[in-house]
């Protein structure tokens, strides 16, 4: 066997050494520049307690989140809020500045490239006055109706733009 340091022959026994973290087995006068290593003691794994899963309870009470579901987006919503806006003679930046949003999403908005999300969408009508909401219906979805043989041209409604 050699001395993986110096590479003369190992006569007698060999040490087995740590230099920067890799183990090597040397003569004994290269084992002056290492830590001399003794049979590896397998080291512990601490498993870290997982912490308890605590539930949060929502601010709103349960009843209103079905409520939201309940409304649908106008499909003029775009120039409802032009019209609102010029109505009361705001620039978009003026708009904008009120609801503390940027200008260029009014633009899209009153462009109808984008949906408003619903805080934006709350924002608007607090500030212009306006409804961009409606109740969806629930009669159209009765269950005599649907037992009948319904076909797709019942549920389906076209909407002409």
């Amino acid at each position: 066997m050699q001395c993986e340091i110096c590479g003369a022959d190992i006569k007698g026994p060999s040490s087995k050494i740590s230099i920067d973290g890799s183990e090597l087995t040397v003569c004994p006068r290269c084992s002056q520049y290492g830590k001399n290593v003794e049979k590896r003691a397998p080291t512990s794994r601490k498993v870290s307690p997982v912490a308890p899963v605590t539930q949060r309870r929502s601010s709103r009470p349960a009843g209103k989140r079905f409520e939201t579901m309940s409304s649908e987006l106008i499909d003029n919503y775009d120039h409802v809020i032009r019209e609102a806006r010029e109505k009361k003679q705001l620039s978009h930046e003026e708009l904008a500045s009120r609801i503390k949003e940027k200008a260029a999403l009014i633009k899209k908005l009153e462009r109808g490239e984008i949906v408003p999300e619903e805080d934006i969408r709350k924002k608007l009508e607090r500030e212009l006055e306006i409804k961009l909401t409606e109740r969806s219906d629930e009669d159209d979805w009765s269950g005599e109706r649907l037992s009948k043989g319904t076909t797709l041209g019942d549920i389906v409604t076209i909407k002409k733009k």
